[in-house]
C-alpha cells in the first residue's frame, strides 16, 4: 500500500492527505450534491456526516470538515479509507475490470483449420488476412502470424478467430497453447483490428464495388438466411460473388475455414445448390466455388 502524508493547511477546517504520485489530471471539487458514482473515494469519505467537500489535484487530497469536530479524532480512519480506496483505484475513477474473455477450439470440417471461438464479440462483420504480409492492419493476425510460422491465413469474425495452418504440424500439437495466446492477447487490451470490417449482409458487393441486381439479392437472401449461420458456425464465409443468368450459374465466394476445405465442394453440390434450386428453381440450377 503506498503511502500517504497527512499535512495541516492555513485552513484550521482543511487537512491535506499527499500521496507519493499524480492522482489525476487537472483538480476535482466535490461536495454532497455532485455526481459521486464513479469516484469510491468520495463515496466513503461522504459517509462521515461531518465531511463537507473533498478537493483533489496533483498529488493530494484535501478534506474541509465541519465545525466541532477535531481532526486528531477523526484524521486516523479518514487516512486509512484514503489509502485502501487509492490501492483499489489509483486515478481516483472507479477502475473499470478488463474485460474477461473466455476462448475455446473449435474444430471445422477443413481438417487444416481451427476456431478459437470468444464469449464476447471481437468485431461486428468480417476480416480475412491471407497471409502475413496483410496483417498490418490487422494487430490480432500480426500477433498470431509472428508468434506461430505454421500459421498462413487468418479469419476473424463476429466472436471467433478461424487460423488456418500449415502441414508442418498437427492441430493436437498446438491448439491449446494458441487458445492461450489468443486469450491472452484478449485479456492483455490487444487490439484486434484497425482495418474496416466487411459487413455480413453483402461482402462479394464489397469486394466487387457494385451492387446487387434484383435476381442476385435473391439468391444472397436465401444464402443468408438459410445457409450462412451454418456455415459460419464452422468458421467459414460463402457468399455470392457472381451470377450468370443465361446459364442460371451462380458463384460462391469461399473464405475461412471454406476456403480450400475438402468437404466445401460436396457442401456446395449437396447443400447449397439444392437450397437454391429448391427456392429459386426459375433462377439457379448450378454453383461454382471461387476460394478467397
Amino acid at each position: 500500500m503506498r503511502p500517504i502524508i497527512i499535512e495541516p493547511t492555513e485552513n484550521p477546517k482543511v487537512m491535506k492527505f499527499v500521496a507519493d504520485y499524480n492522482l489525476i489530471p487537472g483538480s476535482l471539487e466535490l461536495d454532497r450534491n455532485s455526481d459521486i458514482k464513479e469516484i469510491p473515494l468520495a463515496q466513503e469519505l461522504f459517509k462521515y456526516p461531518f465531511v463537507e467537500r473533498v478537493f483533489v489535484t496533483a498529488n493530494f487530497i484535501a478534506v474541509a470538515k465541519q465545525e466541532g469536530v477535531e481532526w486528531e479524532n477523526v484524521i486516523g480512519p479518514l487516512k486509512e479509507i484514503i489509502q485502501n480506496e487509492l490501492a483499489a483505484n489509483p486515478r481516483i475513477y472507479l477502475q473499470k475490470k478488463n474485460e474477461e474473455y473466455l476462448i475455446y477450439a473449435e474444430m471445422t470440417p477443413n481438417p487444416m483449420v481451427m476456431k478459437f471461438v470468444s464469449n464476447t464479440q471481437l468485431i461486428d462483420g468480417f476480416i480475412e488476412v491471407k497471409s502475413p504480409e496483410e496483417a498490418a492492419e490487422v494487430p490480432l493476425a500480426k500477433a498470431i502470424f509472428d508468434e506461430y510460422d505454421f500459421a498462413k491465413e487468418v479469419f476473424i469474425s463476429d466472436n471467433f478467430v478461424a487460423v488456418t495452418k500449415n502441414v508442418s504440424v498437427e492441430w493436437h500439437e498446438v491448439m491449446v497453447t494458441m487458445r492461450t495466446f489468443v486469450a491472452e492477447y484478449l485479456q492483455s487490451g490487444g487490439v484486434v483490428s484497425n482495418a474496416v470490417a466487411q459487413k455480413h449482409a453483402s461482402p462479394a458487393a464489397t469486394i466487387m464495388n457494385r451492387e446487387y441486381t434484383e435476381d442476385e439479392q435473391k439468391i444472397s437472401d436465401i444464402l443468408n438466411e438459410y445457409v450462412a449461420p451454418a456455415v459460419e458456425g464452422d468458421g467459414g464465409k460463402i457468399s455470392l460473388m457472381e451470377y450468370d443468368a443465361e446459364t442460371k450459374t451462380a458463384k460462391m465466394l469461399m473464405q475461412g475455414a471454406c476456403s480450400g476445405c475438402p468437404s466445401s465442394t460436396a457442401t456446395l453440390k449437396g447443400g447449397i445448390e439444392n437450397i437454391l434450386k429448391q427456392f429459386l428453381p426459375e433462377l439457379v440450377e448450378k454453383v461454382e466455388a471461387v476460394n478467397g
